[in-house]
């Protein structure tokens, strides 16, 4: 064979994959059940939560299918869904992204746990024009590319403390202060989420006209935060936000307590990971700590497949034995979201469903969910918990609330 032969024949094969990659395609549909694929952390650093993922997908399947399923061209389908254990690690997630689309056929693609992981999944999605709905990729980094075949049910890391803000602005206007009094101490983990946390808080402190007084990057392995903690008692914030993750959350909470800080409203993240309410380890110095979450039993939202979210709540420890924890609703909701979009689309064409996600206006169980250009949900806010008498109280958006905010925070 000539080599000038040989390259037309490579040429037509990269263009015919070229083609393949742009051109809608139909999902994967056998006889009455639609399936969609997922790579999830069944082992690995992620497994516990990966379970959590998994779980989440399941229950939604159960429920759809038990009411009647998805309705399209006239005709009932059942869902399904095809897993892999991408073992936690992001090069086996894309390699896996890949065989579900190449191999496996499957069209339709649920997330991964982990912005990493989805990170990672999310350039397949675009490359082969497949929709991916998930939830459980938080940071914003992921939608800041431009991508327009990934979309998110969670609200992204941007986010996480902006509820905080928002409620010390609620609290400062009841007082009859100018919010550009408000003064904020901002102390988070030098890393991309919590990065991302700290560049969302200043960006709602400049919305409010408030003042950043304090701004400290931690170190990843964080284990003193003495030289923060001097500043705050120096300079006495009016709101003090931190996210250090699980170590360095816990970290803050002993610390706090011991160098006798506080500030009248102090919001963190990963309090329930930094076990900040086990008074074994704390004693009470969690008390009036508001914690950052995605969801909670409490709220008010409801849909006609789970009913409230405390319906969804029991319905899940009946099936599984424990209390769902966000990652597990938020995966739920992506099927539901998924499932909703593909009926209205009335098609099993990608593009269409894709373009029928874009257009998703609706509430869940979990939330209500709206989705920007980039793909990210921009109807749900973060939820803040306060500790109070060493429980979990839902205070925050004041218009879920089922708890009143204990305020000032009393200094240890």
């Amino acid at each position: 064979m000539s080599n000038r032969l040989k390259l037309s024949i490579a040429a037509v094969a990269v263009s015919a994959m070229a083609y393949g990659a742009m051109a809608p395609a139909q999902a994967k549909v056998e006889g009455d059940t639609i399936t969609f694929g997922v790579a999830v952390s069944l082992t690995g650093r992620y497994a516990v939560n990966g379970k959590h993922t998994k779980n989440g997908y399941d229950l939604a399947v159960k429920l759809i299918n038990e009411k009647g399923g998805v309705t399209v061209g006239g005709k009932k389908y059942k869902l399904a869904v095809k897993y892999y254990d991408d073992e936690s690690t992001a090069a086996r997630a894309t390699q896996l992204a890949e065989r579900l689309i190449q191999q496996d056929k499957i069209k339709f693609v649920l997330g991964p746990y982990s912005s990493g992981m989805t990170k990672a999944v999310a350039p397949v999605m675009e490359k082969y024009k497949i929709p991916m709905v998930e939830g459980n990729g938080a940071s914003r980094s992921i939608f800041n590319q431009g991508f327009r075949y990934t979309f998110a049910v969670l609200s992204t890391s941007e986010q996480y403390l902006k509820s905080a803000v928002d409620l010390a602005a609620e609290v400062a206007k009841k007082e009859g202060r100018d919010l550009s009094s408000v003064r904020i101490a901002i102390g988070v983990r030098n890393d991309p989420f919590s990065l991302d946390i700290g560049a969302g808080v200043r960006e709602d402190a400049a919305r409010y006209g408030m003042k950043v007084v304090i701004d400290e990057k931690f170190p990843k392995d964080v284990t003193d935060m003495t030289s923060f903690l001097t500043k705050v008692k120096a300079l006495k914030p009016d709101v003090l936000v931190v996210s250090a993750h699980t170590v360095g959350g816990a970290v803050f909470v002993r610390q706090m307590n011991e160098q006798k800080v506080s500030a009248p409203m102090v919001a963190m993240t990963h309090c329930e990971s930094a076990k900040v309410t086990d008074t074994k380890i704390f004693g009470n110095a969690s008390e009036g700590i508001l914690c950052a979450g995605q969801w909670a039993p409490e709220l008010a939202y409801k849909d006609n497949i789970f009913g409230t979210a405390m319906d969804y709540t029991n319905t899940f420890e009946k099936t599984y034995g424990y209390v769902p924890p966000y990652q597990a609703a938020e995966s739920t909701a992506a099927v539901m979201v998924y499932a909703d979009a593909i009926q209205r689309a009335n098609s099993f064409d990608t593009e269409k469903v894709r373009d029928a996600l874009a257009s998703t206006d609706m509430q869940t169980f979990y939330g209500n969910i709206l989705f920007a250009k980039s793909g990210q949900n921009i109807a749900k806010p973060m939820i803040l918990r306060q500790v109070q008498d060493g429980k979990y109280r839902l205070v925050a958006p004041t218009a879920w609330a089922d708890s009143e905010l204990n305020y000032p925070r009393m200094t240890q």
